[in-house]
């Protein structure tokens, strides 16, 4: 299936022969310390930068009504983020899996996101749209 928007992806996670989880990691872009003023500049231009986790949340796809509940929930923990990564948790035997059970999963995410390993996720924008991260 072809993810267009976030609509597709929710789409996609319920059509699973398994229940699924949904996995969040938002981020925002920072500065390292020790950056060149070239760097500096492509920053402040809105390029370039590093990925930082700011925060993580699970939520099976049934619990979700649009992007935009998405972003109004995240508004309530104030942090102002710029990409939100995604990831599915399949449940087994027809059992979707628990909070409990994608806490490990969340905090692998964390790290790879940390470690500039994003390959696996899809990341959206503040529009609900994919992004292409190169």
């Amino acid at each position: 299936m072809n993810i267009s928007n976030f609509d597709d992806l929710l789409r996609a996670a319920r059509a699973q022969p398994e229940p699924q989880r949904l996995l969040f990691v938002f981020a925002h872009g920072v500065l390292p310390d020790d950056s060149t003023p070239e760097q500096r500049a492509r920053f402040e231009a809105g390029e370039g930068g590093a990925l930082a986790p700011l925060m993580a949340v699970d939520k099976a796809p049934e619990e979700l009504g649009t992007f935009a509940a998405l972003v109004e929930e995240s508004r309530q923990f104030g942090s102002d983020w710029a990409i939100v990564f995604v990831a599915s948790l399949p449940g087994r035997a027809g059992r979707p899996p628990t909070s409990k059970e994608a806490d490990q999963p969340l905090q692998r995410m964390i790290e790879s996101i940390k470690a500039g390993s994003l390959g696996s996720f899809l990341p959206f924008n503040r529009q609900g749209e994919p992004m292409l991260l190169s």
